[in-house]
Order: structure tokens, then C-alpha cells, then sequence
């Protein structure tokens, strides 16, 4: 071997050795690594389990098709369109003591997507952060007045008898648990009275992060089969009580019923009448081939099929001069269960209120709203990107979205 050989098999050989071996790509928090093994590559799980963190969400929200399984919902038929007059926002409101303009409010309250709509008319609509018309926005719990609407439809079909039905006439599978002897309508109104947690601590996960970890993130359970266990915490009907497992109980009930998937009749009862423009989807829980639609918190559309949503439910059920749902049904939706609280409002079929007002809300985690005001005739779709836990942003959009409301565009 020659002396220039040797140097070059050398120098190989030392850059061979010396540097540290590599390590594994990514390392599962200990949350991840307990229970059943998932088959859900940990890139993606890595992914999912940080999705709503502050550094990514702006991202994540709008790309959920990046990081579930889906299923879509259709769109078919004609568009039902709009006219557009957009207008200058030339308003402001008052928070925290000082006076903001409309504008500051875009990026004050992390806004990605906004629209107004005003007697039928769009007079705002922005993209913010990369995004566009063709996005499909996560509505999280916005997707509760989704499945609402759908167990309204199924009522009107004849699929669903009463809502005082109990609601094992239709799922026995939850016989014996916290569910036996409580009724559909109890469930509507979050006054179910099970044992559930909305807490998602998931440093410390309890029953309601535990559930979203095995269903959403690893993939191993569906989200709605903690229901078959869970226990009762109070009468049913007595207390009200925000639980996303209600909802995917409904999710269930519309799968049982209708006997097809969610986003079936979601396309063929909602989607397709209201005239929307692009598919939604679902993104899914447990298992690819044996999981369901997320009815819960899942749902995803674009920014002006949201509005098309809201718009139906503000003029009474009726989309493009189609009934979808009927008007006896949007006024119950709408009415408050109980008194309402001073600062929240109440809370209806799956729809927020609005504290003495007549105007009322589907809301989503971290700033997700679709805001119907009758008095004013507006629709105002917020898509938002709030960090975890943050209060004052949503003290703060609710304040733009009562000045949105009142606001009356200049010719």
C-alpha cells in the first residue's frame, strides 16, 4: 500500500470512528409508551402530540389531512353563492381599557382565517398566514353543531323516535354504564352526568386525555368506547357539564341509526343541501378500518362553508331555498339549558349562548368561532391559532365579535 493510499484510508477510517453514533429519531414521552402499542409512525405521533402547541398550531390547524387518517364529506350539487361588497373594517372595540381597531384585532387575537357576513352579503373575507379559500380549517369543537344538526335531521327522518329516548334504545352496548337511564336530550345539553373530566393535563392525563391519547394519537381505541365503562358523577339532567365523550356519543348514535359512517350522512344531510363549495372531512379515531369519525372535535372545512353553515342556521334551517334542518329544531338548539352564566352564557343542543343577547355560537378549542347574531343579521367565521390555556384572547374576540356585529358597513 502506497503512502498517499494509506493517508486516504486513513483520514476514511478516522471519520469513520470518531463521530458519535446516532441516535433514534425521536423519543416517545412516557404518556406515548404506556398501554397498547400503536402502529402510528412516532414522527406522527411526535406530531399530534404537540399539535396545539403555540409554535405549530397556526400550522397544524389548518392541516390536519397532513397528520389523520380522514374521511370526506362530499360536496356535490349547486354552490350556494353569495354576493361580495367587501367594506374597509372601519370599526373598533374596547378591551382591556384601551380602544383597537379591527385590524389590530387580526393579529392580537391569532387570527388565520376571517369572514363577516351581513344580511346574506360577505363584506370581509382574510387569509392570513398562508392560507387560502382552498384550506380546510380544523373546527375542533365547532364539530359538536355539526353532529347537532345531524341529530336533528335524523329526528326529522324518522330514525330517532324522541329525544327523551334513552339512549341505550339505540346503543345497548352502553347498558350498565354511567349512560343506562339518560336520555338523548340530556346528552344535546351536556347534562349527561357521567364521570368525565374535560381536563387535558396531559403531563398528568386523566380520564379525557387519556382517551384523546389512545384514540388520537396512537390510534389503538375509539374515541366514543370510554362511554361503555364510564360512571355516573350526578343525576342525569341535573348538572351541566362540557364533555366531548357526550358528543361522540351522538356520533355514534347518527353511525347506529342512519347505517352508514357519520360523513355519509353528514354529505347527504348537511354538506350537500347547504350548497358548500369544497369537501370536508373527519379526521379518525382508533384503528384505520375500524375506527370512526372524530364527531366530537374533527370536523374540517373551508372558511366560506363555515359560513354557509352559520348562514342556514341564521336564516331559521333554510340554505339557497333548500330546508336543511327545520326551524323548530334552530330555535331549540339555540335556547339555553338552565340559567345562564353571567360571563359564558349557556349552553343549548351543542351551541354556546351569548350572555343577554340574542346571538349565540359554535365554538372551537383555541379560538375556533362561528357567531350568529339574529338582530344584526351577521355571521362572523374566526379561525384562530390561540396558545394552550390563553384566556384573554378569547375575552378579547369576544369583544371584536360583538363590535362585528354591530358594526354597519359604509356604502
Amino acid at each position: 500500500m502506497t503512502f498517499a493510499l494509506r493517508l486516504i484510508v486513513g483520514a476514511l477510517t478516522t471519520t469513520l470512528v470518531l463521530p458519535t453514533p446516532a441516535q433514534a429519531q425521536q423519543q416517545l414521552p412516557s404518556q406515548l409508551q404506556s398501554g397498547d402499542s400503536s402502529d402510528v409512525p412516532v414522527a406522527t405521533q411526535m406530531m399530534r402530540w404537540r399539535m396545539n402547541d403555540a409554535d405549530v398550531n397556526s400550522f397544524t390547524f389548518r392541516n390536519m389531512d397532513q397528520l389523520f387518517t380522514t374521511r370526506t364529506v362530499a360536496h356535490s350539487g349547486a354552490v350556494w353563492t353569495f354576493p361580495k361588497v367587501e367594506r374597509p373594517m372601519d370599526f373598533t372595540y374596547s378591551f382591556g381599557g384601551k380602544t383597537w381597531t379591527a385590524e389590530q384585532a387580526l393579529e392580537r387575537t391569532y387570527t388565520n382565517a376571517l369572514l363577516i357576513m351581513k344580511d346574506g352579503r360577505i363584506v370581509t373575507e382574510i387569509y392570513r398566514n398562508g392560507s387560502n379559500e382552498r384550506t380546510r380549517f380544523m373546527g375542533w369543537s365547532m364539530t359538536k353543531s355539526i353532529t347537532s344538526t345531524l341529530v336533528g335531521a335524523a329526528l326529522e327522518d324518522g330514525l330517532i323516535a324522541s329525544l327523551d329516548d334513552p339512549i341505550v334504545r339505540y346503543l345497548p352496548e352502553l347498558k350498565g354504564s354511567g349512560y343506562d337511564g339518560v336520555t338523548i336530550r340530556q346528552i344535546l345539553q351536556m347534562r349527561s352526568g357521567v364521570d368525565y373530566e374535560e381536563r387535558y393535563d396531559f403531563a398528568n392525563p386523566g380520564i379525557a386525555a387519556s382517551n384523546h391519547i389512545n384514540a388520537l394519537v396512537k390510534n389503538v381505541v375509539r374515541f366514543a368506547d370510554a362511554a361503555r365503562t364510564i360512571k355516573r358523577k350526578s343525576k342525569p339532567g341535573e348538572v351541566f357539564a362540557y364533555k366531548t365523550i357526550d358528543t361522540a356519543v351522538l356520533g355514534w348514535l347518527i353511525e347506529r341509526v342512519s347505517g352508514g359512517s357519520v360523513a355519509a350522512y353528514t354529505a347527504r344531510k348537511l354538506w350537500e343541501p347547504l350548497g358548500t363549495e369544497a369537501d370536508g372531512f373527519y379526521i379518525m379515531d382508533g384503528r384505520p378500518g375500524t375506527g370512526r369519525e372524530f364527531s366530537g372535535a374533527g370536523f374540517n372545512s373551508t372558511l366560506r362553508d363555515w359560513a354557509r353553515f352559520g348562514q342556514m342556521m341564521l336564516s331559521d334551517g333554510v340554505a339557497n331555498g333548500k330546508r336543511v334542518v327545520s326551524a323548530e329544531w334552530v330555535k331549540a338548539a339555540q335556547a339555553p339549558a338552565g340559567a345562564e352564566d353571567g360571563m359564558m352564557g349557556g349552553y343549548g343542543y351543542q351551541w354556546w349562548t351569548t350572555p343577554n343577547s340574542p346571538a349565540y355560537s359554535a365554538l372551537g378549542l383555541q379560538g375556533q368561532f362561528v357567531h350568529i347574531d339574529p338582530a344584526s343579521r351577521t355571521v362572523v367565521v374566526k379561525l384562530s391559532y390561540f396558545p394552550p390555556q390563553e384566556s384573554d384572547a378569547a375575552q378579547e374576540t369576544a369583544a371584536f365579535l360583538a363590535a362585528a356585529s354591530a358594526w354597519t358597513p359604509k356604502n
